[in-house]
């Protein structure tokens, strides 16, 4: 009896790993910068704020299981601040009328915890305005436009301005 109930857990168990599925990975790909990142879905979730997924004032991937990351196709401007050619793990802090946007050299992360070990390699940090959508994203989205870098999941985001 006990072995039939411990090879019901565990098949249970292998089940349940095999099965569990990680968001999509994909780009928003622009004529100088793209971003690769993992695109959940917000599944009826409240995602920004005290009772949100992703708590105000703290640091987050920005996407879903290993860290985003945004290649600049030639050196630029992010949100004035210069930027070189390259590939770097983007994370943000959401807040209620702002957001930290930074830029880490450090690829490949699996998520904030790994962030706080690595922070130092920041290479640099910007803050841009919260944005309020009229229209709700289901699916985490950044968008490329030759003038920004918008980011929206549900009706909450931030646009951060480029120059090349």
């Amino acid at each position: 009896m006990k072995t039939s109930l411990l090879a019901l857990l565990m098949t249970v168990v292998a089940f349940t790993f095999a099965t569990a599925q990680k968001s999509p990975r994909v780009t928003a790909d622009g004529k100088n910068v793209s971003v690769a990142y993992g695109q959940p879905s917000q599944n009826g979730r409240v995602l920004f704020g005290a009772e949100g997924l992703e708590k105000y004032g703290k640091v987050w991937r920005t996407g879903a299981n290993k860290s985003t990351e945004i290649t600049f196709k030639k050196d630029g401007k992010f949100a004035g601040k210069a930027v070189k050619a390259g590939t770097y793990s983007l994370f943000t802090i959401p807040g209620e009328k702002e957001w930290t946007v930074i830029l880490n050299s450090v690829l490949g992360q699996s998520g904030a915890f790994e962030y706080e070990k690595n922070k130092s390699k920041d290479v640099l940090s910007v803050n841009v305005p919260a944005k309020k959508y009229s229209t709700s994203q289901e699916k985490l989205t950044f968008t490329v436009k030759d003038k920004s870098l918008d980011f929206q999941w549900g009706g909450d985001g931030f646009s951060v301005p480029l120059k090349f």
